[in-house]
């Protein structure tokens, strides 16, 4: 798997986490399943299909006992997220962040009840209801959509794979049938280290977004290079943002977190159309609450920390870590991808790498 980094560039200024991936965040796990088969004409309902599922956990516990702080923002509503207004009201997340296709938030969020049912027996009856936190891209290009193929055993083993450490990207999960300024694009990942190594903070996108002539890498115009070639039919879709921190942040932080993904956006050239849907999901690893006794205040020293964060410099050092995760996670989602064809030939063509590497030279970012 190639990242942006292998070709030389480094964006922005902030050092990288181990894996340069949001699991440098402590205790956070991805998973994905993959699912290609079939080829030639849509046949809808049964294939080709060219989708899956991604599974992103603050811990590795169960998250209904042990909620995490959580903050969103929507950049721009045209899409289907599930769960939001509960966190924005609670400022908690409960479950597995699910990300998926559009036409599969229904199953998904089914088969996520249904896994936290089964972790937690008493969900619905004494212990009040959950809240499954679902986001979506239109993969309907390359895929399938209205088969619906991402199912409860699809989900569940997302879940159950997630793990630590490096994180695939590119055609992966629910990243395998997107493209990103119509190139191919999917998964993408980074993380930045802050306050002198203290905290750290990550991001994981499912990018699925942007016109060709708006593609920026570093500043430059790579889009405009490519205007006559490698260019299919779709045009802007949505992205979905997950950004995770050790920081001790409340949800009114997080959200504030969450709000710097957009500059994120613009730096790789997102103007946010009309019909993409931007979500940003942000939650803290490191205050989690109970379910029960949720009246149970943080410690002393998390307080005081919380409240030295809203100092100004050190919270202006999260909003630059966020947004440099972000705009390196989206191109991370672009040069880790590879050329995908799917039903009736569509073809989602990767971004040529070599050429790619000599237009940054070109413009001096190598």
């Amino acid at each position: 798997m190639t990242r942006l980094r292998d070709l030389g560039a480094a964006p922005g200024d902030l050092p990288t986490g181990a894996f340069n991936a949001i699991t440098d965040v402590p205790g956070v796990r991805v998973g994905h399943v993959t699912l290609i088969s079939g080829e030639g004409p849509l046949r809808p309902g049964e294939g080709p299909v060219r989708t899956g599922v991604t599974a992103i956990l603050p811990h590795g516990g169960n998250l209904y006992r042990l909620k995490v702080p959580a903050g969103v923002r929507t950049i721009n509503g045209f899409g289907k997220a599930a769960g939001f207004e509960q966190i924005r009201e609670r400022g908690v997340i409960e479950t597995p962040i699910i990300l998926t296709n559009t036409l599969n938030v229904g199953r998904a969020a089914d088969a996520l009840v249904a896994y936290m049912l089964r972790q937690n027996p008493d969900i619905g009856i004494t212990a009040g209801t959950v809240c499954p936190v679902v986001g979506e891209c239109n993969d309907g290009f390359v895929n399938d959509l209205q088969g619906r193929h991402v199912g409860q055993t699809h989900v569940w083993q997302a879940i159950e794979s997630a793990q630590g450490g490096p994180v695939a990207e590119g055609n992966v999960g629910a990243g395998t049938g997107t493209q990103c300024f119509q190139f191919k694009g999917g998964i993408g990942t980074a993380s930045r280290r802050v306050l002198d190594g203290r905290f750290t903070v990550g991001a994981l996108v499912q990018s699925n977004f942007g016109m060709r002539r708006d593609l920026l890498v570093l500043g430059a115009p790579i889009g405009k290079h490519f205007l006559d070639r490698c260019l299919p039919e779709p045009g802007p879709g949505s992205i979905m943002l997950v950004l995770a921190t050790d920081a001790p942040f409340d949800a009114r932080q997080l959200e504030r977190l969450a709000m710097r993904a957009a500059f994120g956006l613009g730096r790789v050239g997102s103007i946010g159309q009309d019909d993409s849907g931007d979500f940003v999901i942000a939650f803290s690893t490191a205050n989690p609450w109970p379910h029960y006794g949720l009246e149970q205040q943080p410690p002393d020293e998390v307080q005081a920390v919380t409240r030295w964060a809203e100092s100004g410099p050190a919270m202006d050092e999260c909003f630059k870590a966020a947004v440099e995760s972000v705009e390196e996670a989206i191109l991370n989602s672009m040069v880790a991808a590879h050329t995908l064809t799917g039903r009736d030939g569509n073809t989602l063509h990767a971004i040529p790498l070599d050429q790619l590497a000599d237009l940054l030279r070109h413009y001096r970012r190598l």
